[in-house]
C-alpha cells in the first residue's frame, strides 16, 4: 500500500512510519522541516497550513491511505501560538480534505481526548454525540473541528476517514519543550533539576509509544470507513503518582516540585473506553508503565547527555 504520513518527523509520525515500513508499505513522509529525507527521496517539505504545498505533493503522487498527524499540540501552545494552531490544525485539516474530495485517498485523522472536554465519566466514542460537552481550550476545540470538518466532508462528498483520539502518548523520541506531553515535561525537568507543577487531582489513562503507533498501523488493513477510536492505554493513575514514579527512576527528590489540586482549563481526568480498538484493531497494552517510564527517562538521558 502506499501511505502517507503527514507529520511524519513527529513523536507520533516518526515511529509510526517505522512501523508501517517494516510491514511492508511505501510510505512517504510530509513535515514543515527541511530535511534529507528518510531512507531515500520519500520526503516532502510542506506546511499542511498552505493549500499549494498540500496540492503540489497530491499532484505529484497518488496515495491509498493518508495519516493526517501534522497539527500544532497543546493546550498551552494553543493559548501562546493560537494563531498558528488555527491555521496549522483547522485550516491545514480542511485541506486535506479539499484534496481527498479532489484525488479520493482514505484517510486516518488524528483528533484527541481533549475533546471530551468537562466530561467526567467513561469516554466512549459516542460520548460527544449522547452528551453536551465544553471544549476547555483552544487545542481541543480546533480538534473537534477536525471531527466536524470530516463529519461534513462524508455527508456531502462521501470521502473515507477514520477518526482516531489519542490519548496521553509517551515515550522515547519526544524531544521536550514547555508544551510538550506531561510525560516528557517531568521527566526534563526532573533530569536538570528544574522545578515544576503537579496538579494532584487530575487522573490520565498512559499510552506507550509502541502500544499507540502498532493499533494505528493496524488501521491501513482493517479500515472501516467512519470508525472513530479512543487509542489509550489501561494504565490509569494521578498526577502525583506520575511525577513519584519519574522521580525515582531519574534518582531525585520532590524538593523542586509544587502541588496544586487543580489546572483551569483542563479535563479533570481522563478514563477511557477502549473496547472498540481493542476488537476491531487489536489495540492492547503490552509494556508496563514503570518500563515504558523506564526507557523514556534513559532516551531522554542519552538525548541530552546528562
Amino acid at each position: 500500500m502506499k501511505i502517507l504520513v503527514t507529520g511524519g518527523l513527529g513523536a507520533v509520525g516518526a515511529p509510526l512510519t517505522d512501523l508501517l515500513r517494516a510491514q511492508g508499505h511505501e510510505v512517504w513522509v510530509l513535515d514543515r522541516a527541511h530535511h534529507h529525507g528518510l531512507k531515500g527521496a520519500y520526503y516532502y517539505r510542506c506546511d499542511v497550513g498552505e493549500f499549494r504545498h498540500v496540492e503540489n505533493v497530491m499532484a505529484s503522487q497518488s496515495f491509498d491511505l493518508v495519516y493526517h498527524a501534522a497539527a500544532e499540540f497543546g493546550r498551552m501552545n494553543g493559548e501562546d501560538y493560537y494563531e498558528t494552531l488555527w491555521r496549522s490544525n483547522a485550516i491545514g485539516a480542511k485541506n486535506m480534505i479539499r484534496l481527498q474530495e479532489r484525488h479520493r485517498y482514505r484517510m486516518v485523522i488524528f483528533s484527541s481526548s481533549e475533546i471530551y472536554g468537562d466530561w467526567n465519566g467513561l469516554m466512549e466514542e459516542d460520548t460527544p454525540d449522547r452528551h453536551p460537552l465544553r471544549q476547555m481550550n483552544d487545542y481541543a476545540i480546533t480538534k473537534w473541528v477536525n471531527e466536524l470538518q470530516v463529519r461534513n466532508s462524508v455527508a456531502r462528498f462521501g470521502t473515507e476517514t477514520v477518526t482516531v483520539r489519542l490519548f496521553n502518548t509517551y515515550g522515547p523520541g519526544e524531544p521536550f519543550s514547555e508544551y510538550r506531553s506531561v510525560v516528557c515535561r517531568f521527566v526534563y525537568c526532573a533530569l536538570h533539576d528544574l522545578p515544576y507543577t503537579v496538579f494532584s487531582n487530575h487522573h490520565r489513562a498512559l499510552t506507550y509509544i509502541d502500544d499507540c503507533v502498532r493499533t494505528l498501523a493496524a488501521i491501513a488493513t482493517k479500515f472501516r470507513p467512519g470508525a472513530v477510536y479512543n487509542i489509550a492505554g489501561s494504565q490509569y493513575l494521578d498526577m502525583r503518582q506520575l511525577s513519584d514514579t519519574i522521580l525515582r527512576l531519574c534518582g531525585k527528590t520532590d524538593r523542586l516540585v509544587s502541588y496544586s489540586e487543580t489546572e483551569m482549563h483542563n479535563t479533570l481526568d481522563k478514563r477511557a473506553s477502549v473496547e472498540r480498538a481493542t476488537r476491531e484493531l487489536g489495540h492492547r497494552d503490552t509494556t508496563p508503565l514503570e518500563e515504558g517510564l523506564r526507557r523514556t527517562v534513559e532516551w531522554q538521558k542519552q538525548y541530552y547527555g546528562v
